[in-house]
């Protein structure tokens, strides 16, 4: 029985991919439609529930009078069915009624909507381009979308069982109270628009109170997790007693805002209290005096006596609903400042998969400026026919990242085209752009995973044998073998940590070589590839790197001249410009930036000026 009303839903079923709405309503509709029709059965039985507890009060008072107007001897003669029946359906009905609407609220809804909000944020996330995960913080972006999915579930939950419910219950308790006589129910009718009023008030206040404390406890923890994360230049520097002053401030914040919260709380306690004896008072005063005057019965008396109590009781779990739903509310605002982002970089609506034939690339007049204006690259106008090895020269801004950043449409170019084999990457879907180039970063960081599941990376359907001889062609078999985990994973089976930080720099380069060797891309790209190796291991790695660029077209980034003298081309950029263009012995020759960079050198590294 579980089972069916967990899958009643789908939570990873197919969507609209469309940007998600960037205000609560709509976004919580766009979440809505796949629960479809069982929306409404929830609604329905919520009404069930509330109206069953609701008479339950009612036939309890007709008991009272029952048993004051029917003689001991004669009273389960008399009413022995009709008290039989009512017990029937409360240990059998009413149970089927309330297990009914928990298993739509907590099966279907609640054990599908978190995954589902989540899922579909990490979905349209991933879609973003490099520059909006450049402009964020991870941890933050991480956070927004594992929020998000509670924030939703939880309160579209509690409008169906604290709300609904409660609604409910409200308005059949005026209409029991109306039938007994309609100045019982006048009183509760006031008290329910004071109650709406006086929790909407505080509830806003709470909200944004809350929304202040929070960034007041997201700073204590900014600031004692970035003393952590720089212990040994906390220690280093003997600043210990300054960071504990800098935490400090920010825990008196804390502590003010805090206290401000809680003082919300005190008088929302209080408020509720006098709203409350206010309720007691104005409906069982009346109910006596309809009493004593002979218009209402005992049992109708303890019937409204026992739907006040009742509410005294539910008005402030109903309150504390409201509050949890404004404070949602921020959460969820605040998750949509990220996830209701529209992709910058998207495929064209009728974009066809890259088709590589020989692996030509082409740069027709590209600008780049990231919407400054200055900066990046200035039309630059580039061939590198297939199979060529083409190795990118310049100092620190010159343009070399840009131009391979426009390559694999990390970013789009503001002006001119990039084609490969004659096909305009703009026209093509971005995974089949990227399918076909294989690159190597400066800064390789590793999924933390396996080795293993690190280098499949690159081709997930290789076999071991594969695997193994990627590794061994990056010199990284042997390190390999030697890898322990905490956990007692070993070899490649060995977990390396968040960004490979298990591992030295050096292995990390190792491991990433060897997932671009098993990627095996007609297009190379290598940005700075052995920049983290030693001298021993670069040079024993350098022939396997050459063995790897037969065959393919070649972009190779490099500050370390010597490692790209062999190409069969170098192309020199300048502020954004291609300046020079040749082998190696031709730019020597030529005299110009090149040579100069080239005599500069020391121990291999181009100088910075």
């Amino acid at each position: 029985m579980f089972r069916f009303f967990e899958n009643l839903v789908n939570p990873f079923a197919p969507h609209d991919p469309s940007t998600p709405p960037g205000k609560i309503w709509p976004y919580l509709r766009s979440h809505y439609g796949n629960f479809g029709g069982w929306m409404v059965w929830m609604a329905a039985t919520g009404v069930l529930v509330a109206l069953v507890e609701t008479g339950l009060i009612f036939y309890t008072g007709r008991i009272v009078d029952l048993l004051d107007m029917t003689q001991p001897g004669a009273f389960w003669g008399t009413h022995g069915l009709e008290l039989s029946l009512a017990a029937v359906f409360i240990l059998f009905l009413r149970p089927i009624v309330i297990v009914a609407n928990h298993l739509f609220l907590e099966q279907t809804l609640a054990g599908n909507m978190q995954d589902q909000v989540r899922w579909r944020a990490h979905k349209h996330m991933l879609g973003q381009s490099m520059g909006f995960f450049q402009n964020d913080f991870a941890g933050r972006l991480s956070n927004r979308v594992m929020q998000l999915g509670p924030a939703v579930e939880d309160s579209t939950y509690m409008l169906f069982e604290g709300i609904w419910y409660s609604l409910t219950y409200v308005l059949a308790a005026i209409a029991i109270l109306g039938q007994f006589d309609w100045r019982l129910s006048l009183p509760l009718a006031v008290w329910l628009v004071l109650y709406v009023a006086y929790t909407r008030w505080i509830a806003r206040r709470v909200a944004v109170a809350s929304e202040k404390w929070s960034d007041a406890r997201s700073l204590v923890t900014g600031r004692v997790v970035d003393a952590y994360a720089n212990i040994e230049s906390v220690k280093l520097f003997s600043q210990a007693g300054r960071e504990e002053d800098y935490v400090k401030s920010a825990m008196r914040r804390h502590r003010l805002r805090f206290q401000r919260f809680l003082r919300l709380m005190t008088e929302l306690s209080f408020g509720q209290n006098v709203l409350n004896g206010l309720l007691v008072v104005g409906v069982l005063g009346p109910a006596i005096w309809l009493w004593t005057q002979g218009v209402v019965t005992v049992g109708e008396v303890a019937a409204a006596s026992a739907l006040t109590i009742r509410l005294n009781g539910m008005s402030g779990w109903i309150m504390w609903v409201t509050i949890r739903l404004f404070e949602h509310a921020g959460v969820i605002r605040e998750g949509l400042r990220s996830v209701a982002v529209p992709h910058a970089i998207t495929d064209a609506p009728d974009a066809a998969r890259l088709r590589i034939e020989a692996g030509e690339i082409r740069f027709d007049d590209v600008s780049h400026h990231y919407g400054k204006g200055v900066g990046g690259l200035d039309h630059v106008s580039l061939t590198i026919p297939a199979g060529q090895k083409v190795g990118l020269v310049g100092r620190s801004g010159a343009g070399k990242s840009s131009l391979v950043n426009l390559l694999l449409r990390f970013r789009d170019a503001e002006e001119g085209r990039i084609l490969v084999d004659g096909q305009e990457v703009r026209a093509v879907t971005q995974d089949s752009l990227r399918a076909a180039i294989g690159m190597v970063s400066q800064d390789s960081s590793l999924l933390h995973r396996s080795v293993r599941a690190n280098i499949l990376y690159g081709r997930p359907e290789a076999s071991e044998d594969e695997m193994i001889a990627a590794a061994r062609r990056a010199e990284a078999h042997e390190f390999i073998q030697n890898l322990e985990d905490p956990k007692g994973g070993r070899g490649y089976a060995a977990q390396v940590g968040e960004r490979g930080v298990k591992l030295s720099g050096g292995q990390r380069q190792r491991i990433a070589i060897a997932r671009v060797m098993l990627k095996d891309a007609p297009i190379l790209v290598l940005d700075e590839a052995t920049s983290a190796l030693d001298s021993e291991v670069e040079a024993a790695i350098q022939d396997t790197l050459y063995g790897m660029m037969e065959g393919k077209t070649v972009i190779a980034i490099a500050h370390r001249l010597s490692t790209i003298a062999r190409m069969d081309r170098i192309v020199v950029l300048d502020e954004g410009r291609v300046v020079e263009d040749g082998s190696h012995d031709e730019l020597l020759a030529l005299g110009g930036l090149y040579a100069g960079l080239w005599a500069r050198q020391s121990g291999g590294f181009l100088a910075e000026e």
